[in-house]
């Protein structure tokens, strides 16, 4: 039976399937990230990671602050499939990304003088390249996700990051130099798009404007656009603000942190992009009882198995930091712990938003992404000037509290909202999360002190 649901074509095995594939590519993904950290922080410095932290932050930032919606554009549109529409698309994805590059290049100085550190005159321009090459990458990319056929675009995706991980070691091994990050990130993003060009099916995109399907991507991606500022102030702007905060290394230190406390929100983001918006055109959850309990029950499964995650990367935090890296790094142990607490509640309703995009209600879901960037910026700046480091954190996790009623809004007009699903899994939040947090007290009033 198990079988032949994954073999089938219907929409429940589709959805199997391009569950199961976004769990290998994402765990994946974060299994060979991790394992280079280890092996990276042993030939480099802190302060490498967190100049790289502010280059991705600032090339995040431009990237989301142009962003046309031309992904969820083609996966919402009935007109995803058409040749015109998927050229005309590629060709706004081209013309952005060396618009992307410019601006990069024309900021970099301003953003040295800001930051305080000359190396990003030259880093952010080199590192901005890859969003040139990104541009170039083939529509058939967002038709495999249109249509949940996830399998080889997972495989390319791993196989290129191994491939930038392998160059990474090695420059870092001859350099010692924070270029070893920039050269492994240009070579994978070009390994990345000879690998989707050649081995991923379809015709090759050529350059080509029609006005209705440009059209259709701009309006649509109006809202788009301004979600994606908010997204930005709202999942990177904990980095922009410390920057400022923070020395270099500290920073450095609080970004490894974060990045292993942050592998389940990361990963249900993942499942959530690339299978839910298929699933509610599909089966929208207003459309009928039906299909609202097959919603929850998806739903109920991902969020307890999130949920888990990070109750065990909470309660573990600073055992695995002590467990995997030096004591240069040692207060990541807390970070780990407080972040992978604070995220259990944004966890609780991840999978709500996508329905908007699904219906093509772009409008409400920047309502909803923009809420999300107003809180979580106040908040986190306040914490940050009344408790420093420790304050920060705590801010992110009363912002995250704060967006929910807004998210219940936006689910209630999509027919989505689960109210006993949230209530359910919120106990089990806050249990996981006051288990952790009493079990590392003694290495969280020690961040608190720094």
């Amino acid at each position: 039976m198990i079988k032949r649901l994954l073999s089938g074509e219907a929409l429940s095995a589709r959805a199997l399937r391009g569950v199961s594939f976004a769990l290998l590519g994402y765990g994946g993904s974060q299994f060979l990230r991790l394992a280079s950290n280890l092996i990276l922080t042993r030939l480099l410095f802190p302060e490498a990671f967190g100049l790289m932290a502010l280059v991705s932050v600032f090339m995040v930032g431009i990237a989301l602050f142009s962003d046309l919606g031309v992904t969820p554009g083609i996966l919402q549109s009935k007109r995803g499939d058409d040749p015109e529409f998927l050229n005309t698309a590629w060709t706004i994805q081209v013309i952005r990304g060396f618009g992307l590059w410019v601006t990069a290049a024309v900021l970099a100085w301003p953003m040295a003088q800001f930051y305080a550190e000359p190396q990003l005159t030259a880093l952010i321009p080199a590192a901005a390249f890859t969003l040139v090459i990104i541009g170039f990458n083939p529509t058939s990319v967002d038709t495999a996700n249109r249509h949940l056929l996830l399998g080889r675009v997972t495989l390319i995706d791993l196989a290129t990051q191994v491939i930038g991980i392998l160059v990474a070691v090695w420059a870092a091994w001859m350099w010692q130099s924070v270029w070893a990050l920039v050269l492994s990130g240009l070579v994978a993003a070009i390994a990345q798009l000879f690998a989707y060009s050649r081995f991923l099916p379809g015709g090759r995109n050529r350059f080509r404007w029609e006005r209705e399907a440009a059209a259709e991507l701009i309006g649509f991606g109006k809202w788009i656009f301004l979600s994606t500022v908010a997204g930005f102030l709202y999942s990177q702007g904990d980095r922009a603000v410390l920057g400022k905060y923070l020395s270099i290394d500290v920073l450095g230190i609080y970004n490894l942190g974060y990045f292993m406390a942050s592998f389940p929100m990361m990963l249900g983001f993942s499942l959530v992009r690339k299978v839910m918006i298929p699933l509610y055109r599909e089966r929208p959850p207003a459309g009928s009882r039906a299909n609202f309990l097959k919603h929850r029950r998806l739903r109920g499964a991902l969020t307890f198995g999130l949920l888990v995650m990070s109750g065990l990367l909470a309660f573990l935090g600073v055992w695995l930091i002590d467990l995997l890296y030096d004591p240069r790094y040692q207060i990541a142990g807390a970070v780990v712990v407080l972040i992978a607490s604070a995220q259990m509640l944004p966890v609780i309703s991840l999978t709500y938003d996508q329905a908007a995009l699904a219906s093509g209600d772009s409008r409400r879901f920047f309502v909803l992404a923009a809420a999300k960037a107003l809180f979580m910026m106040v908040c986190l700046l306040i914490g940050a000037e009344v408790y420093g480091l420790f304050g920060a954190i705590a801010g992110q996790a009363v912002a995250m509290a704060l967006v929910y009623p807004v998210t219940v809004w936006l689910a209630l007009k999509q027919g989505a909202w689960d109210p006993l699903h949230d209530l359910i899994m919120t106990l089990l939040a806050l249990v996981l999360a006051g288990i952790a947090i009493t079990w590392n007290w003694a290495a969280i009033l020690g961040l608190m002190a720094f």
